[in-house]
């Protein structure tokens, strides 16, 4: 059986005077709980910040992107074991905006993908369709072809120390939400690529949804069968909505 998962991407959000009592309150808010596991990535700055509330609790903690390479001279740039400096748990890799703002191609995320795991960190891998493919009927190719980028790159063994994100880049932060049936039909498909590689690796492969997750949507999402969590965005920067979305996972 697979733990529910919801995690907060903060994104370019928050300040150390606000960040406070948001994690304070996730904090107290999932004490006790088992169902599910909880966990926020949060910008680079507020790291430090995150591992000096969080350490000790029940919820984990991580960053949003990093680089492929270990170290060198390359300004502006972090890596993998600068984040493990700071307790992180989790990376996210291959967020659309990082795929079509930063123009990061499914070969370099790959690479991220391979250099957080090298260094014992756990990638949250994002794939999803923009609604133009998503209108050509392109959908399951797209997917496909990102999650595939990366079985190739590290082997399939590999997804069992990494989290798998379905974003619709249609419905992130535009209040749009894949229908529970649309997101179910891609999680499954997911799996089954997963599955024809290694059945047990699927099995256990935890695949979150996220795009405009909210405390009015997230119990319907999440009953689907291979929906397992969520990768929550604006709602994660607000202490009530975040619980109430976690809480919908754990029933």
């Amino acid at each position: 059986m697979r733990q529910k998962f919801v995690a907060g991407n903060w994104k370019m959000h928050g300040t150390l005077k606000t960040n406070e009592p948001l994690l304070r309150d996730i904090v107290a808010g999932v004490v006790g709980w088992r169902e599910v596991e909880v966990a926020v990535c949060v910008p680079f700055p507020y790291l430090t910040q995150a591992q000096s509330v969080l350490s000790g609790t029940a919820v984990a903690w991580g960053a949003q992107n990093l680089s492929e390479r270990a170290q060198g001279a390359f300004t502006g740039e972090v890596s993998a074991v600068m984040l493990q400096d700071f307790g992180c748990r989790y990376v996210i890799v291959g967020h659309s905006e990082r795929r079509s703002i930063f123009g990061e191609s499914n070969t370099l995320v790959a690479e991220k993908f391979a250099a957080a795991l090298a260094s014992g960190l756990q990638p949250i891998l994002c794939v999803g369709e923009t609604l133009e493919q998503r209108d050509a009927g392109k959908t399951l190719e797209v997917v496909a072809a990102q999650v595939e980028a990366v079985s190739n790159r590290v082997g399939v063994a590999a997804f069992s120390g990494a989290v798998l994100a379905y974003e619709p880049v249609w419905a992130i932060g535009t209040g749009r939400t894949a229908t529970s049936a649309q997101a179910q039909e891609v999680h499954v498909a997911l799996r089954t690529q997963v599955a024809r590689l290694d059945g047990k690796v699927a099995d256990g492969l935890r695949i979150l949804y996220g795009g405009s997750v909210k405390p009015g949507n997230a119990a319907e999402l999440f009953s689907m069968p291979d929906i397992d969590g969520g990768l929550i965005g604006g709602a994660s920067l607000v202490a009530a909505d975040f619980l109430s979305i976690c809480a919908a996972a754990a029933r």
